[in-house]
């Protein structure tokens, strides 16, 4: 059964990912990043400004640097550490060199949606809930395009990307310790069932500073290996490039596979594009939209250009990615391995379940705000819970190919209905943008109310403060 499903996916993912996802993401990249006047590139200091600014929140609100960092906990999972491996497994060195380039395009949708789903969220007795379907439901009146996307979303990251999470976190710990899957899952199922259950606030507090410990010490160990590998880094960076766009790779026929490989694997990892980060950037309680927005792009780019890289460097400094059959994170493992002793990795076990279980905060929270966009009822919350624990367990012991085919399939149908929307509403961001900057040159912190852009419409998080007062009065009456 396990394999008629991964050949019926295999064949759907090959018709998705050769040709029309390429197209679409580095079309749509392309287009943001020119109408923003390359946004990513000329307010990179301001990114780092206004995650600064905004590291504290109120007891029952999102702030900017916990929104950052919840979508960090999403991003910085195992798809960084084994996602990379796969990628230098089936695409070569070159994957690498358009994983960055993805990135680098990606990060201006990644600015673009974050930014809608911040004009649109509306209020919750949380604080603040948004995203996609809330932006298509609300910016171009298509609720269904919003369930679609909600259905997608939740079966996608709630499910079968947690599924992925497990899968590795398992595997990593067969391969150091001999330990048996079903009972590592089982064990992660567990843990996880006692943390879902304590609201968005927690899953917050939770993931603020964990995901960041974690980054730096797996950086911090990539440094290490880079500086004791220092004369070997002008090779290294002339085969990623050559294998990008070597002729021995096009002659081979080989350069598509590190083309696609390095897309699909760096949007797996960054999310750019996909609309589940703005999820979560719509939960931030802030005084402009575009402050998130330049937040998660500054997400996008840490994550690959830093994280996966960090990955990246620390396999093809060794020979392990010349051995035939290694890969995902068996790979990465025999690579760090090779690099400071046997011990690595078993220690690397323990940065994938922790990387991992971070990465299960993050996507349970993407399902479950969708969930309550499709159903206001707590039932079909429960059932979604049962079956995020099911779905851990599931990918505890499914074969890992699988596993990452369903993840590419529904990772697929997400970019294709997100990026249509973000595009049909992208003068909205643009214009958010703009308002920004003039406010910006009057030496203003900009502000944000729903009049700022002319005819906006549908918008219930940005009331003036009188506006709210009588909305309060009213309901109270």
């Amino acid at each position: 059964m396990q394999q008629l499903l991964q050949n019926i996916v295999g064949v759907t993912n090959d018709f998705l990912w050769s040709k029309l996802l390429i197209i679409m993401l580095v079309s749509c990249g392309i287009y943001f990043t020119f109408k923003s006047k390359f946004v990513q590139f000329r307010m990179l200091k301001e990114m780092v400004r206004v995650l600064m600014e905004g590291k504290t929140g109120s007891k029952d609100n999102i702030s900017p640097f916990q929104a950052f960092c919840i979508g960090m906990a999403a991003r910085v999972g195992t798809g960084n550490i084994t996602g990379i491996a796969i990628a230098i497994a089936l695409g070569g060195p070159g994957a690498v060199f358009w994983m960055w380039i993805i990135a680098i395009i990606s990060s201006a949708s990644s600015f673009i949606e974050s930014t809608l789903a911040q004009v649109y969220k509306v209020k919750d007795k949380n604080g603040f809930r948004g995203g996609p379907s809330y932006y298509m439901e609300k910016g171009l009146n298509k609720r269904w395009m919003g369930v679609l996307f909600s259905i997608l979303i939740t079966l996608a990251f709630g499910l079968v990307f947690n599924s992925v999470q497990s899968n590795t976190v398992t595997i990593a710990f067969e391969n150091s310790f001999g330990t048996d899957r079903l009972t590592v899952g089982i064990i992660m199922a567990l843990a996880f069932a006692a943390i879902i259950f304590g609201g968005v606030t927690r899953i917050a507090k939770m993931a603020e500073y964990k995901v960041m410990i974690l980054a730096v010490l797996y950086i911090g160990v990539a440094l290490f290996v880079v500086a004791t590998n220092i004369t070997k880094m002008p090779e290294i960076l002339s085969l990623i490039v050559q294998n990008a766009f070597g002729f021995k790779q096009i002659a081979g026929g080989s350069i598509g596979a590190a083309l696609m490989n390095g897309v699909k694997r760096g949007l797996f990892s960054n999310e750019a594009g996909m609309g589940s980060a703005p999820n979560v950037a719509a939960t931030a309680t802030t005084s402009h939209p575009v402050k998130q927005g330049l937040i998660q792009a500054f997400g996008v780019l840490t994550d690959t250009l830093v994280v996966c890289t960090s990955t990246a460097f620390i396999i093809l400094l060794s020979n392990a990615y010349k051995q035939p059959g290694l890969s995902g994170i068996a790979l990465t493992q025999a690579a760090l391995s090779e690099h400071i002793g046997s011990w690595a990795s078993g220690c690397l076990a323990i940065f994938v379940f922790l990387f991992g279980f971070g990465a299960l905060i993050g996507n349970y929270y993407y399902g479950e705000t969708n969930i309550r966009f499709l159903h206001t009822s707590k039932v079909w919350v429960i059932l979604y819970r049962i079956s995020v624990l099911a779905m851990i367990i599931f990918g505890a012991v499914a074969k890992i190919q699988l596993v990452w085919d369903l993840a590419d399939l529904f990772m697929g149908l997400m970019v294709i209905v997100n990026l249509i929307a973000i595009a049909l509403l992208s003068k909205i961001a643009f214009a958010a943008l703009h308002d920004y900057m003039q406010q910006k040159k009057a030496g203003k912190d900009p502000v944000f109310y729903k009049d700022s852009i002319k005819g906006l419409e549908n918008i219930e998080g940005w009331e003036h403060s009188q506006d709210a007062s009588t909305s309060k009065k009213e309901k109270a009456m």
